[in-house]
């Protein structure tokens, strides 16, 4: 079964893009990048943000993910990069080539498709 991490923009998370949604419904529906999993077992293991810029506090939460999940025999098979970061974060570039480095597994740039055209659409 695949276990999915999704890492997001502390700042939008906590601000813009409350509870993630999108990320989630993306994931149930299987569309944007999580069509990967459209006919695998797979579930959504934890949602983490960067820790806020210049995310320089990603590596140690990744750990703490492990530490954390270890007791439960759960850990991240992937890890998906959320748009806030991928299309915002003026440090972006740099904190998925930390992820890419030291996550383990496969980390896959993008969640989901809803980027709107315009705040009003």
């Amino acid at each position: 079964m695949e276990k999915i991490l999704i890492i997001g923009c502390h700042r939008v998370m906590d601000s813009v893009c409350i509870a993630c949604s999108r990320c989630l419904v993306a994931f149930n529906r299987r569309e944007g990048e999580f069509a990967r999993y459209k006919d695998l077992d797979a579930e959504v293991l934890g949602i983490l943000s960067c820790g806020d810029c210049p995310g320089a506090g990603i590596v140690p939460r990744l750990a703490q993910v492990a530490l954390w999940n270890k007791p439960l025999g759960e850990k991240p098979t992937k890890v998906h990069i959320g748009p806030c970061i991928l299309d915002h974060c003026p440090h972006g570039e740099t904190l998925v080539k930390k992820i890419e480095a030291k996550a383990g597994v496969e980390v896959v740039r993008g969640t989901h498709p809803y980027i709107p055209e315009n705040v009003y659409a």
